[in-house]
C-alpha cells in the first residue's frame, strides 16, 4: 500500500463518529485514549448521571466523610474536543440503523463503545423502604453523608469490599455499626477462607459488630429482622451485596451476553456486533494468561482496557494487521479498618497457597502458585510484595515456595 492510500484510509477512519455509552472511568478513559492515539474524529460521551464525570473510589472515603465535595475527573473535555451528553439514559441499541435509543431521540454512531459499568444488586423486599441505601453514585454518597454526621445506628448488609469500606467510614464518623453477612466469613465471594479469615477480626477491632452466617428476613423502617429471629435496630441500612453488569438495556439488540450478563468481548474488546466494543465492568474478556473468561469489576480494569479499545479503533493495515490484545493482570485495592489491602492476579486455578508474615500482625501477604509460578498475590500493608508480585505474575517466573514464605526475602528474589 502506498503512502497516499494509507493517508486516505487514516482520514476515513478519523472521520467516523465514535459514541461512548457510559461516562464513568472506562468511558472517560476511552475518550482520552482515542485522542492520545491520534483519533481526530467526533467523539461523544453519554452519561446517565447529570454530574460532571467523576471517579468512584472516593465515594466510600473522602466524599462520604465530607472531606471532599466531589471526585470529578480533572479533564478538560472541551480541549479534548469531546462532546458530553450528561443526564441521558441509553435505552436500546439498533445495530442495523447504527443508532442508540435515548429519551431525547436516537444517537447515530459509526463506532460504538459500551462502557455502562455495573449496577448494584438490591436486597429483595427492601426496595423503597425508607432508610435503605446503596453506595454506587455521587448522589448515593450525598444521601449517606447526613447518616454519618448524625452518628446513626447503621446496619450494613454484606461484608464484601464496599461493605467493609462503608463500615470503616461509619465507624470513623462515630456510628454504631453492625455488618450482616450471609456467608461464614467476609469476602467469601472474592477470597478463600485461608486468606479472608483474619479480616473478620478487623471488624471487632474497629468497634463494629460482624454477624456471619446471618440472613436478612425483612427490612422495615428502623429495624432489620434476621432469619433466626434476631432484630437489629437500624436508623439506616446500607446494602452492599454485589453488582451485575448494566446491560439490560441491550436486550433484543443481538449483542452476545454471557450467563453473568456481561458483554462477551473478544481479546481486543470487540463485541459480537461490527464496530461495537465493550470495556470496563460491563464486559468480560478471554484471558490467555488464566485460560478462562474474566469479568473484573475493579477500577484498574476500567483504566487499562480503554487503551486497547482505542488501539483497535484507530488501527489500520499500515499498522501491520496485528490486533491489540487485552490480557492484564487484574488488580484492585481497598482501604478498610486502617489497612491498605491490595490484590493482583486471579487465584482460581492455583494449586498452592503460601503465607508471608503473621496474619494477626499489621502487615502480611498471601501468594498463590500454579505449577510453581505466581498467579495471584494479596498484600495487607506490604505494597512492595504487591508491586513485585504483579511483575512476577506477568513474567510467569517459577518461584521457590520456601523463599516465598520468608517475609524477609523480597518476592523478586524468590525466583528459582
Amino acid at each position: 500500500m502506498d503512502e497516499q492510500t494509507g493517508q486516505q484510509q487514516q482520514t476515513a477512519r478519523n472521520g467516523r463518529r465514535v459514541v461512548i455509552a457510559g461516562a464513568g472511568m472506562a468511558g472517560v478513559q476511552t475518550a482520552v485514549a482515542l485522542r492520545e492515539q491520534g483519533f481526530t474524529g467526533p467523539v461523544t460521551l453519554i452519561g446517565a448521571e447529570p454530574h460532571q464525570p467523576y471517579d468512584r473510589p472516593p465515594l466510600s472515603k473522602a466524599v462520604l466523610l465530607g472531606t471532599a465535595e466531589s471526585s470529578a475527573f480533572d479533564i478538560d473535555f472541551d480541549a479534548l474536543d469531546v462532546t458530553l451528553r450528561l443526564g441521558l439514559d441509553v435505552t436500546g441499541l439498533r445495530p442495523d440503523a447504527r443508532e442508540l435509543d435515548t429519551p431525547q431521540g436516537p444517537v447515530p454512531y459509526d463506532v460504538l463503545v459500551l462502557a455502562t459499568g455495573a449496577e448494584p444488586l438490591t436486597l429483595p423486599g427492601a426496595e423503597g423502604v425508607p432508610g435503605v441505601h446503596l453506595l454506587r453514585t455521587l448522589d448515593d454518597a450525598a444521601r449517606l453523608r447526613p447518616v454519618l454526621e448524625r452518628r446513626h445506628r447503621v446496619v450494613v448488609v454484606g461484608a464484601g469490599w464496599i461493605g467493609a469500606e462503608f463500615a470503616t467510614a461509619a465507624r470513623a464518623a462515630g456510628c454504631e455499626v453492625t455488618v450482616v453477612e450471609a456467608a461464614a466469613r467476609p469476602l467469601a465471594g472474592a477470597l478463600p477462607a485461608e486468606a479472608a479469615a483474619p479480616m473478620a477480626r478487623w471488624y471487632e477491632e474497629s468497634g463494629a459488630v460482624l454477624l456471619t452466617g446471618a440472613r436478612v428476613a425483612a427490612v422495615e423502617p428502623g429495624r432489620v429482622e434476621l432469619a433466626d429471629g434476631r432484630v437489629l435496630p437500624a436508623d439506616a441500612v446500607v446494602v452492599g451485596i454485589g453488582a451485575r453488569p448494566a446491560t439490560g438495556w441491550l436486550a433484543g439488540s443481538g449483542i452476545a451476553l454471557g450467563p453473568d450478563g456481561s458483554v462477551t468481548a473478544d481479546a481486543s474488546l470487540r463485541t459480537s456486533l461490527p464496530d461495537v466494543y465493550a470495556v470496563g465492568d460491563c464486559a468480560s474478556f478471554p484471558s490467555a494468561r488464566y485460560g478462562e473468561r474474566l469479568l473484573v469489576h475493579h477500577w484498574d480494569n476500567a483504566l487499562q482496557g480503554p487503551r486497547t479499545v482505542a488501539a483497535a479503533v484507530t488501527a489500520g493495515p499500515e499498522d501491520g494487521g496485528a490486533d491489540p490484545v487485552y490480557d492484564p493482570v487484574p488488580y484492585f485495592w481497598s482501604e478498610q479498618f486502617g489497612r491498605f489491602v491490595q490484590y493482583a492476579g486471579h487465584h482460581a486455578e492455583a494449586d498452592a497457597l503460601v503465607r508471608r508474615g503473621d496474619p494477626d500482625g499489621p502487615a502480611w501477604s498471601v501468594c498463590w502458585l500454579r505449577s510453581g509460578a505466581l498467579v495471584a498475590v494479596l498484600a495487607v500493608g506490604r505494597p512492595r510484595d504487591l508491586a513485585q508480585g504483579r511483575r512476577l505474575i506477568e513474567s510467569g517466573a517459577e518461584l521457590d515456595p520456601d523463599r516465598v514464605a520468608d517475609p524477609s526475602v523480597p518476592l523478586k528474589s524468590a525466583t528459582r
